[in-house]
């Protein structure tokens, strides 16, 4: 047997095929808006000083965070990104956020100081 095929041999593997990501990922639940509890804060830490106004508390799929993104992008002139469910919006716009946040149906609050 040739060394290149001995390197793929399997001997044992418990939960089948690793290349199918799919059947890995773990759901999340899409609850409506007036059900999920947000918070909004600012940031600076690890950013150089750049403050960033942060959204966490999502329980909802990243498609929805995705178009709600660009919402808050739009509304706030500003640069922002989706990271481990939460929503990364450049500068503080802690006010401006939680005003469509609200308006969209969604419980949020201003959290930190």
């Amino acid at each position: 047997m040739s060394k290149s095929k001995e390197k793929n041999r399997i001997a044992y593997q418990e939960f089948g095929d690793k290349s199918n990501s799919q059947a890995f990922e773990r759901s999340i639940p899409e609850l409506p808006p007036n059900q999920q509890n947000l918070r909004v804060q600012t940031s600076r830490s690890g950013r150089a000083g750049k403050t960033v106004t942060m959204v966490t508390g999502f329980q909802c799929q990243t498609e929805t965070l995705t178009k709600l993104l660009k919402q808050l992008k739009t509304a706030c002139g500003t640069g922002g990104t989706v990271k481990e469910n939460a929503i990364e919006i450049q500068g503080d716009h802690r006010q401006k956020i939680l005003q469509i946040l609200i308006e969209s149906g969604y419980k949020a609050k201003i959290s930190g100081g």
